[in-house]
């Protein structure tokens, strides 16, 4: 896929494009370096905040943080602190992230690719330990219920097949945040409808599926409408803001095939079943029959929503 497939619904409530914050996770290069290509790509100034912890300012994108991705990057410095991070370089990711960016901004990160890449940056595939992944914060269309409800509908729809189409690395399965919504959450937010209340199903999503560890990570979208209720029920910090927290769970960025681009095909399938009702309708009824009572086998499913989605234009290859 050579460009970025745009949106179905391209603008926000405001008229103006919806834009995209980006997380990539990689390893093979310390974080020093990668704030130096960055900048070098990217037409801005890198600066180091901190031992581990960088920042690009004035790039044609706007500014790009770069840093070790460890919890321990935001402990109080110190000597044991910086050797603690040190010696989880092997197997702790360096991410950068993007502020919210339009379309010709995630091309210019296809170039940023490009470069990291011919560096020696490594990708998921590249170690049994490296779990790295590339995140799509995308900004949600409108506040309307809708623009909430249907894109976490069609995903949830989808997913089975979005995992099978794409396939998750091996290294990747083994860790939490892989795992796919429960079946009745899934069975009890078709019952909902893709007109339902943006209320009822923050509450369906927090008693069936409370836990920031998805694909779709809708946590910090329904904080945004409503930050008081998703702070009581949930101990993981949730960060408010309004967009919907795409976690792909590979970066394959040291293989010749992959692209940023092929990755974000993934959230443009979400949204064009989003909007189609036709299509939605005729997914629900499937899912429901192929379902029964009892789950058996998510790959039945992945397959027959493949077809499914063909018949539509939508193509996982």
């Amino acid at each position: 896929m050579s460009g970025f497939a745009p949106l179905p619904q391209p603008l926000n409530a405001k008229g103006e494009a919806r834009r995209v914050g980006v997380e990539i996770e990689l390893g093979g290069l310390d974080e020093g370096r990668v704030a130096a290509l960055v900048a070098e790509r990217l037409d801005g100034r890198a600066e180091q905040e901190d031992s581990h912890i960088w920042a690009v300012s004035g790039s044609d994108i706007g500014d790009v943080a770069v840093y070790l991705d460890i919890f321990l990057r935001k402990a109080q410095k110190s000597r044991l602190r910086d050797l603690a991070l040190d010696l989880g370089r092997e197997v702790v990711p360096v991410e950068i992230v993007t502020e919210p960016i339009d379309m010709e901004g995630l091309a210019r990160l296809e170039d940023l690719r490009d470069a990291l890449r011919d560096a020696g940056a490594l990708g998921s595939g590249a170690g049994l330990v490296f779990g790295f992944g590339v995140h799509f914060n995308i900004e949600v269309a409108s506040g309307e219920d809708a623009d909430t409800v249907r894109p976490l509908l069609a995903y949830a729809l989808i997913e089975d097949w979005l995992r099978s189409a794409y396939p998750i690395d091996e290294s990747r399965r083994l860790l939490p945040f892989t795992d796919p919504y429960p079946t009745e959450f899934v069975r009890t937010l078709i019952g909902a409808g893709p007109g339902a209340a943006r209320d009822l199903v923050t509450g369906l999503y927090l008693e069936l599926t409370p836990s920031r560890n998805r694909g779709l990570d809708m946590l910090p979208l329904l904080a945004h409408f409503d930050e008081a209720r998703i702070a009581a029920a949930i101990s993981d910090k949730t960060s408010a803001r309004p967009a919907f927290h795409f976690r792909l769970p590979d970066c394959r960025i040291d293989e010749a095939d992959w692209t940023l681009a092929g990755e974000w095909w993934r959230w443009v399938a979400v949204e064009r079943v989003a909007r189609d009702d036709a299509l939605l309708r005729r997914l629900s009824d499937a899912w429901l029959d192929d379902h029964g009572l009892v789950t058996l086998s998510r790959q039945h499913w992945a397959a027959r929503a493949g077809r499914i989605l063909l018949t539509a234009g939508i193509d996982g290859t």
